[in-house]
């Protein structure tokens, strides 16, 4: 009987990883570092492009013939931290404001004609937008330590009234040439900049035109505004 040959084991294959190279490792760290910037950059611009899409809409994309009654400022200023108090005496820090379009006006506390005319023109701007009105704070920025006379307190119920000194009013807000501060009404818009002013003197025949540009602003910025402060 004839013996059969045991065929040899296949010896086993074993497969070596070779360690990584340091200057690989690196080398993906820093594309992942990269990628990860990228992505934070994507979703920072994500977030903010409804603000940006509205003021290219107001300020860039216009209708041809379009002309906006109140000046667009450029460049924008911030509310400044200013030292401002209400009528109280108590400290108000200004940049609260923010978080609402703003209808601000200027004027000593004892409140002449012209001051009394833009209060009440802010009243009525206000209350013309209509369901959007809540969108929109009328301030007045009373710029002397005047007392605000007791017969107009009433009619200020829904405005936000606020001492803020002459100079650092001055150093933020600023009249047409040759004009005073306390001419104009200005723009404020919910982050805080001011950005548009309206005519001096402004008359009630012309308040038209200011509602105007009031609501395209509240239009451009429907998508991302909403009624009070966050």
């Amino acid at each position: 009987m004839t013996e059969r040959l045991a065929t040899p084991a296949e010896p086993l294959a074993l497969t070596v990883h070779g360690m990584p190279v340091p200057e690989g490792v690196l080398t993906q760290d820093a594309r992942r570092t990269r990628a990860g910037r990228w992505k934070m950059l994507l979703l920072a611009l994500v977030c903010a492009a409804p603000v940006i899409a509205s003021y290219l809409s107001y300020y860039v994309i216009r209708p041809e013939g379009r002309r906006n009654f109140g000046v667009l400022i450029d460049p924008q200023r911030p509310i400044p931290a200013a030292h401002a108090t209400d009528l109280s005496g108590q400290p108000v820090e200004l940049p609260a404001l923010k978080g609402q379009w703003l209808l601000v006006s200027v004027a000593g506390g004892a409140c002449d004609a012209r001051c009394e005319n833009n209060l009440y023109l802010q009243r009525q701007l206000r209350e013309a937008l209509g369901k959007d009105k809540d969108r929109l704070d009328w301030v007045w920025l009373v710029d002397d330590q005047a007392r605000v006379p007791d017969a107009l307190r009433p009619a200020l119920a829904k405005a936000t009234v606020v001492r803020v000194p002459a100079a650092e009013l001055a150093a933020w807000l600023a009249p047409e040439a040759g004009r005073e501060l306390r001419e104009h009404l200005y723009v404020i818009d919910p982050m805080g900049h001011w950005m548009m002013r309206f005519p001096a003197n402004l008359e009630r025949a012309d308040a038209g035109r200011a509602k105007r540009d009031l609501e395209r602003l509240l239009r451009a910025s429907n998508s991302w505004d909403q009624p009070g402060r966050p």
